[in-house]
């Protein structure tokens, strides 16, 4: 009778709300110089000492990176999912969360064009 009852805590929140928090993160990465814009890339096979490479010279290495590529990139990921640092994500799937804890945002040319449709909704 008085024991603990299961609750759900959960809340909904609207769509606006949820994309105002996401341009703001970007807007903040922004401010911050935290994003770098490259022209898309893919990879012949998934090669992690490649992507080390292609992390190295776009001077991103030792920090928490998060890839935005525009579409499935399987060898990419592939590349990717065994570093520590590095994160690959599609540009449709792009949250406020894994925006903000990512030090550097990598944004391949084409997903801009997808965040910005995402964002002018």
């Amino acid at each position: 009778m008085f024991g603990p009852k299961p609750r759900d805590y959960s809340f909904k929140l609207n769509k606006k709300v949820k994309a105002l928090a996401r341009k703001s993160a970007l807007s903040y990465k922004a401010q911050e110089n935290a994003i770098v814009v490259v022209e898309d890339f893919t990879m012949d096979a998934p090669k992690t000492k490649e992507f080390i490479a292609i992390a190295k010279n776009l001077k991103v290495d030792g920090k928490k990176s998060l890839f935005v590529l525009s579409g499935t990139n399987n060898n990419v990921y592939l590349s990717a999912r065994n570093l520590q640092g590095a994160e690959v994500m599609e540009a449709s799937k792009l949250n406020t969360y894994k925006v903000l804890n990512a030090d550097v945002l990598v944004i391949s040319e084409k997903s801009l064009e997808t965040i910005d449709g995402i964002l002018n909704k």
